[in-house]
Formats: structure tokens, C-alpha cells, sequence
């Protein structure tokens, strides 16, 4: 019987979903690590008021990798615009929230919602309880609050989680551990990518797993994040937090971003990522540069397939 290639993804926020799209078409088997470090609308409301870890990111990942009729999808994404308790909340979190209510246990909850979906793959929380992160910044001011640290306005230099209690699921911990490739991102660099590796046990896991470990690159900055961030620092703010360098590829986009759409990121200071390629050489990287930019009602996003195919085919060679 042939080995079917592992492929662990860690992320969150907007990036990850996109990225599962793309690689669901492809015969591999996928763990999904997703952060639990969020605090804002429906999910933040939802782990204030019933004491579990978030569910939104959860929730899109799951959406991602489901094999379901669109309407399904649609349903469970549908989210409440009402001028009660019920406006702003998605159904799926609800979903989730009764599940994990039901089931006594968040994990759980995502098994059986996994099944529901007809999910392809594996999604895994990066822990199975709330944690809060947040931020030192440059000034020495500690911001709390994923949603509060891009909004602070400064320079960040850290970011850590509270409690000290976190542990990572063992389920997450072997996935990394058996994987054939580790991929992270693309997603905010200290609000989505690294809530996950910070969770004692998974960035060291990530560290020595035997895998090759691919850093999807940002194609833009972000203001209150990555301001100004070429993409060496994108991986030196990793390989700071990581304590140990340890990624072997770099996923980048060489397609110009166009003149009137950098112009509208400017607004809210954002500007196409500079990929100092020599730069990122002399750090040890093996540089992927692709034409992989793709827009979205004018947003600007990784194009799902080539991104896909691109991890798919390092993938095959890692393998054989």
C-alpha cells in the first residue's frame, strides 16, 4: 500500500482557510492546527459567556476542508445580522458552542462536527482551552488581547500567552511529529501563526519533527504587525519566539502588486512585502519564489491552487 503524504498546516485567522481549499483536491492527508488565541465578535462573545476556547478560526477550517453540499456550508457560515443577543453570532459557532456543551469537551465537540461536515482531514486546536495572548512591545507596554495588539500602534517586540497552564493536545503533538511537511501560514505573523507555536510543546515539537518545514510568506504587511517587515524579519521574529532556526523553505510571491491596489493598502499602511532573497539565503532558506498573488473582491490573497500545488509537489518530493 502506498504511504499517503502528511501534511500538517498551522495558522488561523483568513490565510489558513484559503490555503485548505486549495490542498483538500489533493490525495494527502491533512492536520489542520488552528489558534485558539482569538478574542473578537461572535467567538469572543462565546468564550466569555461559556467559559471555551473560540471557535470562529475553527469554525472557517472546518468549512474549509468540508465535503458538503454548498448549501450546508452557506448555512453554517450564515451569520445573524438581528438587533437581539443573537446579532453578529455565526451559526457554526453556535454549532460548536452546543457541541462542546453536549460533549462536555471543545475537542470533542470538533470530532463530531468534523463527521457532520464530511470534513477531509484532521482539525486540531492548538489547545483545548482558552488562552489569552498577548504582546511587549518595543516601548515595554504590555497590550493584551488578540484583537488589541495591531490596534495598539506600536512596534511589537514579543508575544506570549497566559495562563502558564497551557498544554497541547497529544493528538496535535503526533501529527507534527508523523508529518512528511510542516506548513506555516500564511496568516498574521504574532496574532494567527505564532499563538500556535507558543503553546508549550508545539514549537518545540515543530522544532524536531524530522519534516521539512515550509514558511508561507505574507504578501503584504500589516499595520499594528509587520509594518515595514521584509521577509527575513517575518522569519527572525519566528526564529526569536522559536529559539531555534528551523524552517527550510520560504514560499514567496514575485508577482508585482498593481500600482491602483498598493494604493489603496496604503490607507491602512500596508505595502507589498520586500523578499530580500539574499538575505534569506544566508539565513539557510531554500527560496520558493512564484507568481502566486490572486485578488478577492479587490483584497489581496494567495491564490489557492498554485499555493496547493506548490506545497503538494514538495510534498511528493519529501516523500519519495
Amino acid at each position: 500500500m502506498t504511504h499517503t503524504p502528511k501534511v500538517v498546516v498551522i495558522g488561523g485567522g483568513t490565510g489558513l482557510p484559503v490555503l485548505l481549499r486549495g490542498l483538500k483536491r489533493h490525495p494527502i492527508d491533512i492536520s489542520a492546527i488552528v489558534t485558539v488565541a482569538d478574542d473578537g465578535g461572535s467567538s469572543g462573545r462565546l468564550r466569555d459567556s461559556l467559559d471555551i476556547p473560540p471557535p470562529g478560526d475553527i469554525r472557517n477550517v472546518l468549512a474549509a476542508l468540508s465535503e458538503v453540499e454548498p448549501l450546508v456550508e452557506q448555512m453554517f457560515q450564515h451569520r445573524f445580522e438581528t438587533t437581539n443577543e443573537l446579532s453578529g453570532h455565526a451559526l457554526g459557532n453556535l454549532i460548536i458552542a452546543a457541541l462542546a456543551s453536549i460533549t462536555g469537551d471543545f475537542v470533542h465537540a470538533i470530532q463530531e462536527m468534523s463527521r457532520v461536515l464530511n470534513v477531509k482531514g484532521k482539525v486540531l486546536p492548538s489547545a483545548n482551552q482558552s488562552v489569552i495572548l498577548k504582546a511587549e512591545m518595543e516601548d515595554g507596554t504590555i497590550v493584551t488581547g488578540e484583537s488589541a495588539i495591531p490596534k495598539a500602534g506600536k512596534k511589537i517586540k514579543r508575544v506570549f500567552l497566559k495562563p502558564d497552564s497551557i498544554k497541547a493536545l497529544g493528538e496535535t503533538l503526533r501529527a507534527i511529529k508523523e508529518a512528511d511537511l510542516i506548513v506555516m501560514g500564511p496568516g498574521s505573523l504574532y496574532t494567527s501563526i505564532l499563538p500556535n507555536l507558543l503553546v508549550p510543546g508545539i514549537g518545540e515539537a515543530v522544532c524536531q519533527a524530522e519534516a521539512k518545514k515550509m514558511y508561507i510568506c505574507n504578501i503584504m504587511t500589516q499595520a499594528g504587525e509587520t509594518l515595514d517587515y521584509s521577509a527575513s524579519d517575518h522569519v527572525k521574529a519566528l526564529y526569536d519566539h522559536l529559539e531555534t532556526p528551523s524552517i527550510d523553505y520560504i514560499l514567496v510571491n514575485k508577482k508585482q502588486v498593481p500600482k491602483e491596489v498598493q494604493e489603496r493598502y496604503n490607507e491602512e499602511q500596508a505595502s507589498p512585502v520586500h523578499f530580500d532573497v539574499d538575505k534569506l539565503k544566508s539565513m539557510g532558506l531554500e527560496v520558493i519564489a512564484e507568481e502566486i498573488l490572486s485578488y478577492d473582491n479587490h483584497l489581496v490573497r494567495h491564490n489557492t491552487e498554485k499555493v496547493a500545488d506548490i506545497i503538494y509537489s514538495y510534498l511528493k518530493e519529501s516523500t519519495n
